[in-house]
């Protein structure tokens, strides 16, 4: 693999030498990523290689040409990024709903936390990694195990996602990016944004993010302070960022995604 890595997903563990490793569930297996001065390994721990976890490219040259000099410039200085096409959805929506009301560092801290307790853990080259739990075991555990691990709020929205995704992951699976997005938002406390974050992390499709989403409205502002951004809770961002696009989707995933890598790499 050569450009960048994308990090932005909270599955991804980051150590002192610059290394980052990650664990994933494909159909038919578990697999650990890891990512150093060697390159990217990819190596099935559990189960069978027949689906392997695979990349997805985003080159800066497709940047809007309507975006702002200051950001353009810095976002072509990251170069080509790839990023893992999340294998699995469930764990797509489990991130998405982990991340509702609460800031990217405790969401971080709060994934972790619900999959190392009640996920598949497995041991990474530079430590232990999991996967989140499967929706069955989620529909298993006792109510106050959600809360136990910090996750009390999410408890409603991690039950009745797990029981519409055994109901009907096979269809979401196949379906476009948007019509995800619209069977996502059927399930209680699933809403545009959490339905929306899922299905670009599942399906690698960032012009249908949240594009308001308060992690690319920082970085974006950090990476071209001297921009007269929108406030903070300004309704505008969003118009203003799909705006520059206008109709050319790549465009916009272009825009978004590298916005979310940049941010990734800063933190």
């Amino acid at each position: 693999m050569t450009g960048v890595l994308t990090t932005d997903h909270p599955a991804w563990h980051s150590y002192d030498d610059g290394a980052r490793a990650r664990a994933v569930r494909t159909v038919s297996g578990v697999w650990v990523l890891a990512h150093g001065h060697q390159g990217l390994r990819v190596d099935c721990v559990e189960g069978t290689e027949d689906v392997k976890p695979s990349f997805l490219t985003t080159d800066p040259a497709q940047l809007p040409s309507a975006a702002p000099h200051a950001l353009r410039t810095k976002l072509l200085e990251l170069g080509t990024s790839q990023r893992l096409a999340n294998p699995w959805l469930w764990d797509a929506i489990t991130t998405a709903i982990l991340r509702q009301v609460v800031r990217a560092d405790q969401a971080r801290k709060l994934y972790r936390a619900w999959c190392s307790t009640y996920g598949t853990v497995i041991d990474g080259p530079f430590g232990t990694l999991a996967v989140a739990p499967s929706p069955t075991k989620v529909l298993a555990l006792a109510d106050d195990a959600f809360a136990a691990v910090g996750a009390k709020f999410h408890r409603t929205a991690l039950q009745a996602a797990a029981e519409h995704y055994e109901q009907h992951h096979q269809a979401w699976e196949q379906a476009a990016a948007a019509d995800l997005v619209a069977g996502l938002t059927a399930i209680p406390r699933i809403g545009p944004w959490t339905a929306a974050a899922a299905a670009a992390d599942f399906a690698g499709d960032f012009s249908i993010y949240p594009h308001d989403d308060l992690a690319v409205r920082t970085w974006a502002a950090q990476i071209a302070p001297g921009y007269p951004w929108p406030g903070k809770t300004d309704k505008a961002f969003k118009p203003l960022w799909t705006g520059w696009a206008g109709t050319d989707r790549t465009a916009l995933h272009t825009l978004t995604l590298a916005t979310l890598t940049w941010g990734a790499h800063a933190r």
